[in-house]
Parts: C-alpha cells; sequence; structure tokens
C-alpha cells in the first residue's frame, strides 16, 4: 500500500505548517511545499502529487490560480486540486472558477474539511459521484490505483498488488499480498472499473488478477494465487484458461 502524495502550494509559514502537520498525523504523504508559482510548477512535474492544495494568493498575487491554469491543461498529466482561501473578491472567485477546481478550503480550515476537501477532490476528478459519503470503507477506482477510505483515513492501494476480489454479503473483499480491504460495492460495479484485460471473473462471487495466477488445476475447480492464496473457478467464467497455463 502506498500514502497518498499530496503537494502543498501555500507561502505563509504557519498555514503550510499546519496543514502539512494535520496531513503527515493523517497517512499523507507531502511530496514537496512550493510558495510560488515557478517552484509549484517544478514539483508538480518532479513529484506526481495525486492530490494538490493551492492557496489562491501567493506572495499577495492570484498566483495559485496560475498554477490551477497550468495542472488543468495538463493532457498526460492532469491532477485534482483544492483550492486554499481567505479571500472574499468576487473578481478572484470569478477568475479562479474557470479553472473548474474540484474541491474549496476556506482558511482558516479544520482537519475534518480538508480531508472533506480531499475527498470530494478525488471523486469529481475520477468523476465517481458520493462513493465517500457512507461511513463504511469506500473506494474510488482509477486506472492504477485504489483510493479507499477506512474511518478518517484514506489509502492508495496499487491495482497491480491485488491478487483477487471477492464478494461477502453486500461488501467487496480486496486482497493483496500484505493486507486486505473491505469495501461497499458491489462485484458487477467493481469488475466494470476494472481492466478487463487483467481481472477476470473466475465464479459469480471472485475476480482475480490474472498476473497472479499460478496455476489453475482443472480437475479441482481451483485456481492457485501467488502468496499461497486460492480461488474457486466455476464452469461458467473459464475464459481466463485462455491466459494462464492449466493442470
Amino acid at each position: 500500500m502506498d500514502k497518498i502524495n499530496v503537494l502543498v502550494v501555500e507561502d505563509t509559514p504557519s498555514e503550510s505548517d499546519a496543514l502539512i502537520t494535520s496531513l503527515e498525523a493523517n497517512n499523507f504523504n507531502v511530496v514537496g511545499l512550493a510558495t510560488n508559482f515557478k517552484d509549484a510548477i517544478s514539483l508538480y512535474n518532479s513529484t506526481n502529487p495525486d492530490v494538490l492544495i493551492v492557496d489562491i494568493f501567493l506572495n499577495g498575487l492570484p498566483e495559485g490560480i496560475n498554477v490551477a491554469e497550468v495542472i488543468s491543461v495538463s493532457i498526460d498529466n492532469a491532477k485534482p486540486f483544492v483550492f486554499l482561501t481567505s479571500s472574499t473578491d468576487r473578481q478572484i472567485f470569478e477568475r479562479a472558477k474557470l479553472t473548474k477546481p474540484f474541491s474549496y478550503l476556506l482558511k482558516p480550515f479544520n482537519e475534518l474539511e480538508l480531508f472533506y476537501a480531499i475527498e470530494m477532490a478525488l471523486e469529481k476528478f475520477y468523476e465517481q459521484k458520493d462513493v465517500f459519503l457512507g461511513d463504511g470503507e469506500d473506494t474510488v477506482i482509477t486506472e492504477d490505483y485504489l483510493f479507499i477510505k477506512k474511518g478518517r483515513a484514506l489509502k492508495k492501494v496499487l491495482i497491480k498488488d491485488i491478487i483477487y476480489i471477492e464478494v461477502e454479503d453486500k461488501y467487496c473483499n480486496i486482497i493483496t499480498e500484505k493486507e486486505k480491504f473491505v469495501i461497499n460495492i458491489s462485484l458487477v460495479k467493481i469488475s466494470k472499473l476494472l481492466n478487463p484485460n487483467q481481472f477476470f471473473r473466475t465464479h459469480r462471487r471472485c475476480i482475480v488478477n490474472v498476473e497472479k495466477v499460478e496455476q489453475i488445476i482443472l480437475s479441482d475447480n481451483l485456481i492457485l494465487l501467488s502468496g499461497g492464496l486460492k480461488a474457486d473457478l466455476s464452469d461458467n467464467y473459464r475464459e481466463i484458461l485462455q491466459r494462464v497455463k492449466t493442470l
């Protein structure tokens, strides 16, 4: 499991210190702190953050909007960003809106508002609505990661680290070699969001990462997975046989 990487763009030391302290105390990884436009863009390109928190005003100028403008037009490397501001200037607000920020955070912020803003930014950016509304563990699914809410924390799980996914009541268990996550999503929905060339349905209650399959024993309708794990193979879901060796 990886931590969610956050780039902070804030020029006021007391504000940046508060942000970084709150983020790190809740298992986020702060990949950098920028206090001006030039440093923000440089760090954005070099650190590959998952989300940015950007103060609209840097050194007395609305340079944070310039940062957002560059990020929002980045075709191959766009990432969600949250505006941080204490400004009440309507013209500045209207200009900031044009960059289509994924959330706003008003100064002085509190921790709960900070986490809500990050959750909202991830949901909106990946176009998955309201997945963090429930009290259970929920997730945003991207091409490379799962962003899973567990209590107040958000955790990042690499898709390639998933061994298999199984249904348990109305939840899905996400199994990796090191951890198990429970998310409030149906197997049908999660299968539609994952790469169909990598994840195969092997049973009505199970999806398997083909890259983690070590053997398939047809006589026992059994799939042997990395980490000593096993999954069932149903006669109705044998497409995976085209991709791996069998016994």
